[in-house]
């Protein structure tokens, strides 16, 4: 006589990168795990979380490598949780965060198949935390807008301008290529002189940061071959962060001397 199969489907968010930064709820999920469906930026440890005689399929994609187009890994989830019982998709960030992960449980549950969704700590906020800068800081930004940097239709979203004319810290996940447009739409708002960081593969070992101001980024992210998956933070905020003091630092002439102003220590002699 077959085992009776509970199929169940628990969407999880696996955080920004760091394996450590993943929830002790989604660890407890993958305990549990008949199957693991994991995506491109979910570091390989975390499959030790799961048991060792639970199958791990990688579904994820990448700019120009897709692995599985999305309509096949959602007959996956389905399938799978039909067949082995709990099926656990591993995702980065957070599965509500352009993570179309409303749209897989949609999908799954129209099959009758139940589903959990444990939230991930979404890179928009843990990124630019991990380098040191605020999204939010009283007197400086009241409040931050996270933008899509690539719509469905392969365009900038059209938030973004909205967001430009705005005092708000704008965050842009999966913007890096469309960097160029990005800073075309605050210099026609006259923001050319916007703090910006571009933080590439945050909060892991490989993470790399570029900070300036829209005026530059693009020939320092350039000098920096910057490549995706990368974070774009915009605005005074930027400023805040003891990482990225250096950038930020202003400089002023005195009797023919550079200094820095954050050591200046006297006033102008009238």
């Amino acid at each position: 006589m077959k085992p009776f199969i509970q199929p169940k489907v628990t969407l999880v968010g696996a955080g920004p990168g760091d394996p450590e930064l993943i929830t002790l709820k989604a660890v407890l999920a993958l305990n549990k795990a008949d199957v693991v469906l994991y995506d491109a930026l979910i570091d390989p440890v975390l499959l030790e979380h799961a048991p060792k005689t639970a199958l791990k399929i990688f579904v994820g994609k990448r700019v120009g490598k897709h692995s599985l187009p999305q309509e096949d890994t959602n007959q996956l989830c389905v399938s799978l949780a039909k067949k082995h019982g709990h099926v656990v998709r591993l995702k980065g960030g957070d599965p509500f965060v352009f993570g179309r992960g409303s749209e897989e449980i949609e999908y799954i549950e129209a099959f009758g198949i139940s589903t959990e969704m444990i939230p991930g700590i979404t890179s928009a906020i843990a990124v630019p935390a991990s380098a040191g800068i605020p999204v939010t800081k009283r007197g400086v930004s009241e409040s931050f807008w996270v933008v899509t940097g690539t719509t469905s239709a392969g365009e900038l979203s059209k938030d973004l301008g909205l967001a430009a004319q705005s005092t708000a810290t704008v965050v842009v996940l999966m913007g890096t290529r469309k960097l160029a447009e990005i800073s075309k739409v605050y210099s026609k708002f006259g923001k050319a002189d916007l703090p910006i960081a571009i933080i590439q593969s945050g909060t892991t070992r490989e993470e790399k940061i570029v900070a300036g101001y829209i005026s530059d980024i693009e020939q320092k992210a350039a000098e920096a071959k910057v490549e995706a998956p990368a974070i774009i933070i915009i605005g005074e905020v930027v400023r805040e962060s003891m990482k990225l003091a250096e950038v930020y630092r202003e400089v002023v002439k005195y009797r023919g001397a550079t200094l820095s102003s954050k050591n200046l220590e006297f006033t102008k002699e009238r």
